[in-house]
């Protein structure tokens, strides 16, 4: 699956947002960042789907404006004005070339789902592989009003469960791409958070 990091160069606070292209050219996540519509463009004239893995702000800002540019359908959780389609846990989804097995990840944000395939993990905040607080392993922060530790710790279980040996592909909606032994770093970030220590010394 041919997967771009369409965020990649912002220069303001966004999530990663991905655009696989594919039999189902798919952008997961719309990011905040200005121009994010050209990125796309750049790559594909026909957006088929837009896939929300939840709806903080860093995750949907830019999305009417992907959608007024694009028309694609429009696949979350959570009730949303341009959303067209309602994911569940369990659903599946092609994204790009590959069916996707929605896991429902709560914690970071009550709407939060994560999207697993037999090699890729687009598993949005609630485990990334690198992100300024831990590398090889990391999990979305839970100190925020709504937020909750506890869910989160279930969240990474329940996704560690459901994610096949074989995966090698981690996008996550923050730090780096990672391509490797997925499941460890699921493994790792799941220690780290039934550690119940602050993420952030500031926490």
């Amino acid at each position: 699956m041919e997967v771009h990091h369409v965020t990649e160069d912002a220069e303001t606070f966004t999530c990663n947002a991905y655009l696989a292209v594919g039999d189902r050219t798919t952008l997961v996540d719309a990011g905040a960042m200005d121009g994010v519509v050209d990125e796309i463009r750049a790559r594909t004239d026909d957006l088929e789907a837009v896939v929300l893995t939840h709806q903080h702000g860093d995750h949907i800002a830019q999305l009417e404006a992907v959608v007024e540019a694009f028309e694609p359908e429009v696949y979350a959780y959570a009730d949303h004005p341009t959303r067209t389609h309602e994911l569940d846990d369990g659903d599946t989804i092609e994204i790009g070339d590959e069916t996707f097995d929605t896991v429902f990840t709560p914690g970071h944000a009550d709407d939060h789902v994560s999207l697993v395939s037999d090699s890729s993990l687009f598993s949005g905040d609630v485990v990334v592989h690198d992100d300024g607080a831990f590398d090889d392993g990391s999990f979305g922060r839970t100190d925020m009003a709504g937020q909750s530790r506890e869910r989160l710790i279930e969240s990474i279980r329940h996704l560690l469960k459901r994610t096949p040996e074989g995966v090698e592909h981690m996008y996550a909606g923050h730090g780096g791409v990672f391509h490797g032994d997925v499941r460890d770093v699921v493994e790792t970030a799941l220690e780290r958070a039934e550690k119940r220590e602050p993420k952030y010394p500031d926490e």
